[in-house]
């Protein structure tokens, strides 16, 4: 049952990374019918509602170490578990880039140098937003994103409504934070664009690691000292 969980979480990341990834890829800035800022905002957070909806009974849908992370820190999630959804969640994100890869290199003048959805600061951050700045917005966005996960998943909120809450978070942070670093709030989804980038977005990749993990961490932290009960695992279906 754990390996179902696992294939369940690399799945959802792999379609998280890919429709997010690619509609700023391949859609965001096709010639005249381009779906902009606002169609890659909707794309990554419709990814997750309908995957939420998808296989959230399965595994709990967490599709990132951030939010696997905040939940274990909110008291909402098993520690021995965390290892084992992070790998699956950056082996889903990789094979979505891969893929990506493939289908956006087949169109003429594709230049994966150009940041292939990489996330960045400083000269490498669309509005060259300085890394401290970068460091603390992703901070707060995944802070309020774990924030928001833990309320809608709480026992006590309207039944039925948590994936639409969480996904229109996403949108939310989107829109304001893709200037800013293209939008992470996401570990493996910044691992997976940025391992076919290589270079800087190697080299920067540390940033969308560390302050995603913190601001999960903290928006857990605060919102069970805000609301401790009830406190049922996020996690899908338990295990054998």
């Amino acid at each position: 049952m754990d390996m179902k969980k696992y294939a369940a979480e690399a799945i959802g990341t792999f379609w998280l990374t890919f429709a997010g990834c690619g509609s700023a890829v391949i859609a965001a800035g096709f010639p005249q019918v381009g779906i902009g800022l606002v169609g890659v905002s909707l794309a990554f957070g419709l990814s997750v509602v309908t995957m939420a909806y998808a296989i959230g009974h399965i595994s709990g849908c967490h599709l990132n170490p951030a939010v696997t992370v905040g939940l274990a820190a909110g008291g909402r999630f098993p520690t021995g578990q965390i290892l084992p959804y992070i790998v699956a969640q950056v082996v889903g994100a990789i094979v979505a880039a891969a893929l990506l890869y493939v289908i956006a290199s087949g169109a003429p003048g594709f230049d994966v140098t150009k940041g292939f959805a990489s996330n960045g600061y400083d000269a490498h951050s669309p509005g060259q937003y300085s890394m401290m700045v970068c460091f603390l917005t992703e901070v707060v966005m995944t802070m309020m994103f774990l924030f928001i996960i833990m309320g809608a998943t709480h026992g006590r909120a309207p039944a039925g409504f948590a994936p639409l809450a969480i996904g229109l978070a996403l949108v939310m942070i989107h829109l304001v934070s893709i200037p800013v670093t293209n939008t992470s709030v996401n570990p493996a989804r910044s691992t997976g664009p940025a391992l076919f980038v290589g270079g800087w977005a190697l080299a920067q990749l540390w940033l969308f690691w560390v302050a995603p993990l913190i601001g999960g961490a903290l928006g857990g932290v605060i919102y069970r000292w805000l609301s401790e009960e009830p406190t049922g695992v996020v996690a899908g279906v338990k295990t054998a």
